[in-house]
């Protein structure tokens, strides 16, 4: 080492601010020369994650600075183990040492994650998921048991806690915001008519929905248009959610709800409708789920899902993956033409949504950090800062383009009572 990197290193803090001292400034590529390998493999990952407008600090108070100014938010990291997990696996390592305290963002969190997101090289081969998870990041096959399992993981966490931040219809799924000044619950139901508008539904006809949520859906589209639902489910609490608001709104004649999964659906439909179950479903169930459809809707029939995606097919990010989502997987549009090639239905409309969701998780995280006292009464420290960094990066990706909002409307092919126009779509 020179003598000038020498007195360099030497600098005592300036006033007594540790973080003046030993500052380190990064260039966007790699920096300068940092003497230890954990430096010298951080600066690579940060290369690798493209060089992000982020400032870290390590738990001996030395400062590494990107370049680029000024920095969006400052990641602590508390300890070497910490840091060790975050180079060993960056997309896991950073969610499980965030969520045990061990990583904290200094800023806004939802800014820093879209920082993140933007820098990352957007071609194929550069995709950190794909560079550096991708042995780790393969879903099992989502068997009935397992799938029962991942639903319950996440769904079956208690009806309460949902009821502090969803809307007072409990749906968890995209709003659509035909008007930026609506509130969620405005939003919501807009959502819920729009989808019945897609689906250009009419008195007494007959609807499949697989994945029902809590219910609201089904219970919109009887109440407000008449038709007659089968709405399948796995998950125990919503399930029990769903038939107790029913027998409230003197519904249970027109809409069962049963607790099962979609592919043992029998039936004979007018439309078929999923929204949010796609994500849950697995690539390799994507033709069981073709099969369902085709078996229960009738030759005039039609159809809606509406799924979380990506632009290009990725495996989930290993932390939701283990921790929130387990069995989850957000597909491309190309990967949902397997539901519909094989069977010769026709893709009538594709929306992206995307912007809608990014508003829709604006709200949730907003009654979320309101409700943060309750939600603490409930669970842990670990779980309340995982599900903070969960509806966070969720926005950051619905913000970034990381992530998509699709729907997608289709019928059988020669199927010609389709709409000339989207009138129909706008005019409520």
């Amino acid at each position: 080492m020179s003598q000038e990197q020498n007195e360099a290193f030497a600098k005592p803090t300036v006033n007594g601010n540790r973080f003046a001292a030993r500052r380190i400034e990064l260039p966007p590529i790699l920096g300068n020369k940092v003497y230890s390998a954990e430096k010298l493999l951080l600066a690579r990952m940060m290369e690798i994650l493209g060089s992000p407008p982020l400032d870290l600090e390590l738990w001996d108070g030395q400062e590494i600075a990107s370049s680029r100014r000024p920095p969006v938010a400052r990641i602590l990291i508390r300890d070497r183990g910490a840091l060790l997990k975050l180079l060993a696996n960056a997309e896991l390592g950073f969610g499980e040492m965030y969520a045990e305290d061990r990583i904290e963002v200094q800023g806004d969190l939802v800014d820093c994650i879209e920082a993140i997101y933007r820098a990352l090289p957007r071609t194929e081969h550069g995709l950190i998921g794909q560079m550096l998870l991708a042995p780790f990041s393969a879903p099992l096959r989502n068997t009935l048991p397992r799938a029962r399992r991942n639903i319950h993981h996440h769904y079956d966490i208690g009806n309460d806690f949902y009821k502090l931040w969803l809307d007072r219809e409990m749906v968890y799924t995209c709003a659509y915001f035909s008007d930026p000044a609506m509130d969620l619950e405005q939003a919501q139901a807009a959502k819920l008519d729009y989808v019945c508008r897609k689906l250009r539904l009419a008195r007494g006809e007959t609807v499949l929905e697989t994945g029902c949520g809590w219910g609201a859906l089904a219970l919109h589209m009887a109440r407000h248009h008449g038709v007659i639902v089968k709405a399948y489910n796995i998950s125990e609490e919503q399930i029990a959610y769903a038939r107790k608001s029913a027998l409230a709104q003197g519904l249970e004649g027109r809409v069962e709800f049963i607790e099962d999964d979609y592919r043992n659906a029998r039936g004979d439909f007018d439309a078929f409708v999923s929204v949010g179950m796609l994500e849950h479903v697995g690539i390799d169930q994507y033709q069981a789920l073709g099969t369902v459809i085709e078996r229960n809707l009738k030759d005039a029939g039609r159809g809606l899902i509406h799924s979380i995606g990506r632009d290009r097919p990725a495996p989930t990010t290993p932390w939701i993956e283990r921790n929130i989502f387990p069995g989850a997987c957000p597909p491309s549009l190309s990967q949902m033409t397997q539901i519909f090639e094989p069977f010769g239905f026709s893709v009538l409309d594709v929306e992206n949504l995307r912007l809608h969701y990014a508003k829709t998780l604006e709200h949730w995280l907003s009654r979320y950090e309101a409700s943060i006292e309750s939600v603490t009464q409930m669970f842990d420290p670990e779980f309340v800062r995982a599900w903070r960094l969960y509806l966070s990066g969720s926005l950051a990706a619905f913000r970034s383009g990381d992530m998509q909002l699709f729907q997608v409307s289709f019928a059988r092919s020669g199927n010609n009572a389709i709409p000339w126009t989207r009138h129909h779509l706008y005019a409520s």
